[in-house]
């Protein structure tokens, strides 16, 4: 009879580390995610066979990460693969020289954008990167973005610090930042793999 066991985050980092069922725990890992993750490049310009490929590329860093001990669950696992997906996915929409697939991608992935930078700033190496980063965009960016994702200020409370006119017009101006920042990311193969590796090493 096939092994259909569950797997908490817990229990499934150390049965990886362990090797001691490291096999069903992985296949518990295809079978809780893989749809997820496939639906993630099917809905950003792949196909299914993109998606398998892609796929098994996470599953293997993945695995390597925690039997490294770099990955301790500082995010829960879903999360966790999901930003190894579309990490490993923009690069891989980056080398096929796309300009469509890469506009494309934006478009539907604006409402990730804040999401997505907020998993970064959870990996303490990533932080000074990411600060670098931020001295990259000038200083308003620069306030802001430290004010939301570093001091976890509310908008009404970063009002109050800067001389916008309102929260809106602070909201647009936080947006710009980040889709800058997102830009600037994509445009250096030396910062993406930089934050990859920030990443990949983090505690």
């Amino acid at each position: 009879m096939r092994n259909t066991r569950s797997y908490s985050d817990e229990e499934l980092i150390a049965a990886i580390k362990t090797s001691n069922d490291s096999n069903d725990a992985i296949a518990f890992v295809y079978r809780t995610h893989y749809r997820m993750l496939e639906n993630f490049v099917l809905t950003n310009s792949g196909s299914k066979a993109d998606a398998q490929d892609l796929i098994q590329d996470v599953m293997v860093s993945f695995v390597e990460m925690i039997q490294k001990d770099k990955y301790r669950g500082e995010a829960s696992v879903k999360s966790f693969l999901y930003t190894l997906t579309r990490n490993l996915w923009i690069t891989q929409l980056r080398k096929t020289g796309s300009e469509y697939k890469r506009n494309e991608y934006f478009e539907t992935s604006r409402d990730k954008i804040e999401n997505d930078i907020t998993v970064f700033l959870t990996y303490k190496e990533a932080q000074k990167t990411v600060l670098e980063l931020f001295d990259r965009l000038g200083e308003p960016c620069k306030q802001i973005l430290i004010l939301f994702y570093y001091e976890d200020l509310s908008m009404k409370a970063i009002l109050e610090q800067t001389s916008y006119e309102n929260e809106q017009v602070l909201r647009n101006k936080k947006y710009k930042c980040l889709k800058r920042l997102t830009e600037l990311i994509e445009r250096s193969p030396t910062i993406s793999e930089t934050i990859k590796s920030a990443l990949q090493t983090s505690k």
